[in-house]
């Protein structure tokens, strides 16, 4: 398949169509991750949880334990130290469990972000590339073969717009019933034109 055309104006802007859904793509992949960093600001309350909890059990550890150095009530005084400890352990989860939803919050945003813009550009760019390179590769092939000019002739007199055809010579329509040459070239670069591809040099050995 061929990509890209041979004419100038055309090759830039398909040059600069390219550029542009590369640009759209990676404008979109920045954003996204400047919202990812933005939204996982808001963990910033469940880490604070979380130390919070971390913090208290730890001071409640070292209670209980002191406590149970006291003879006789020794375990009695530390069981509510003991209890306020496992309490802080809940804490420390949801503290965990905020910061998990905001970063899971913050991916699906930043996946959104790039799928909707860059899936929408690509909707419109990549069939109308892929497009470009079926039928100039289909051209390129008929270009190869002997007489196929001529079906690029018919095409053009199918689909060429009417001021193009007006622009040809007097008579090219008749010339090209009678199989002129000059007449298919004539017709056949219409189409080719079309898609910024160039006729083929005259062969010297065939008719004009």
């Amino acid at each position: 398949m061929r990509f890209y055309a041979e004419h100038p104006a055309l090759r830039a802007r398909q040059l600069a169509a390219d550029l542009g859904f590369l640009a759209w793509t990676v404008v979109w992949v920045l954003v996204a991750r400047a919202a990812h960093g933005a939204v996982l600001l808001l963990a910033g309350p469940g880490r604070a949880v979380e130390d919070l909890g971390r913090s208290v059990a730890g001071s409640m550890d070292s209670a209980a334990s002191a406590a149970e150095g006291v003879p006789l009530v020794g375990g009695e005084l530390a069981a509510p130290f003991d209890a306020l400890s496992g309490a802080s352990g809940s804490v420390r989860g949801a503290g965990q469990s905020a910061q998990d939803a905001v970063g899971t919050l913050a991916t699906i945003l930043a996946v959104v972000l790039v799928l909707l813009p860059v899936g929408w550009m690509l909707l419109r760019w990549l069939p109308w590339r892929l497009r470009y390179a079926r039928d100039a590769g289909a051209v390129r092939g008929m270009l190869a073969a002997p007489g196929d000019l001529e079906l690029l002739g018919a095409r053009a007199l199918a689909t060429a717009p009417l001021p193009d055809l007006a622009a040809l010579p007097g008579g090219t329509g008749a010339a090209w019933r009678r199989g002129d040459p000059a007449a298919v070239r004539a017709l056949a670069g219409l189409e080719l034109a079309r898609l910024g591809l160039r006729l083929p040099p005259v062969d010297p050995g065939s008719p004009r």
